[in-house]
């Protein structure tokens, strides 16, 4: 097999914003299902092994009230010896009451009982989602996208973690939806990862409305630099992921980062075909979870889509 053809595609089918973490020698595996009414997770010892492992549901949405609709983006850290899962819910009777949280499980997470910590308290009471988590030189910090002005859009926010459900700093904006690219459809900024590698800690994050327009852009600093300083911070002018009608690739996006063992890998959705099945691209399910190996130019900086712009 051609090594840059090394992965299954899909990697596992109608699994938006997917996020796999390696640990110990397994990958453990979460994203949005279609339904967006419960949390599953699978395991696997390779990352083609999650396209056909057994999964688990964890956590089932309550029947009314807070987390009791779009259950959205989980994701899966282990922090200091216990399992957490970041992820977005709202109450049925309310759509605009999106809001980060969280659940934890101190023994196996394919076994063993997940419980609910509750919300997670970002500093400003308002729509609120995709809260990723990294430890950069020792120290944890949340991102987040979140909205405070609907004229202005969600925005990526970013603040220094006291525990792994709790804030120390107070959050700062490090960008809102600025170029054409980021406002098809709506103004978006969502769906940020972190990727520390080669003195730079890069943020990548999703643009724009969750059809073809869908498309990543990204962040970076001086892994030196105060990261709570939005100064510290440079943008990319162009998307640096987006859709490609030659790779059959549409609205590509809200991705997480893993290892094959031998190199970085870029974990994202994307759908096969242009046309929306719904009125709604959110509740057209055919988003799935494709890998991509990534490789570096000659500054250090990721190149997302070299490999399949070679095989094409």
């Amino acid at each position: 097999m051609d090594e840059k053809l090394q992965y299954n595609s899909p990697l596992v089918y109608q699994r938006a914003d997917p996020y796999v973490l390696y640990k110990d020698g397994m990958y453990y595996f979460t994203g949005s299902i279609p339904q967006y009414d419960l949390i599953e997770l699978r395991c696997a010892n390779t990352l083609d092994g999650l396209t056909f492992a057994n999964s688990k549901i964890i956590w089932r949405r309550h029947k009314s009230g807070e987390l009791s609709a779009h259950i959205w983006a989980p994701e899966i850290h282990f922090i200091d010896g216990k399992w957490y899962i970041y992820f977005t819910a709202n109450s049925n009777d309310d759509i605009w009451s999106i809001r980060p949280y969280a659940l934890v499980c101190e023994g196996d997470p394919m076994r063993d009982e997940w419980r609910e910590l509750g919300r997670i308290d970002v500093g400003h009471d308002s729509f609120a989602l995709d809260m990723t988590t990294a430890v950069i030189h020792g120290r944890q910090y949340f991102a987040w996208a979140q909205t405070t002005d609907h004229e202005l859009g969600s925005e990526i926010r970013i603040a220094e973690a006291e525990t792994p459900i709790r804030l120390k700093s107070k959050p700062v904006v490090i960008t809102t939806p600025e170029y054409e690219w980021e406002k098809r459809g709506f103004k978006v900024n969502e769906g940020p990862a972190f990727l520390h590698r080669n003195g730079k800690v890069f943020l990548t994050y999703s643009a724009s409305d969750t059809g073809p327009n869908y498309c990543m852009g990204m962040l970076w600093a001086d892994e030196d630099a105060d990261l709570l300083d939005p100064a510290s911070w440079h943008k990319s002018p162009e998307p640096v992921f987006e859709t490609s009608a030659e790779s059959m690739r549409y609205g590509p996006g809200h991705n997480s980062f893993t290892t094959d063992g031998e190199h970085d890998v870029m974990i994202y959705h994307s759908r096969s075909y242009p046309d929306i099945w719904s009125e709604d691209p959110l509740y057209d399910p055919n988003r799935h979870a494709y890998a991509m190996r990534i490789e570096y130019d000659k500054n250090g900086f990721p190149v997302f889509d070299a490999l399949e712009k070679e095989n094409n």
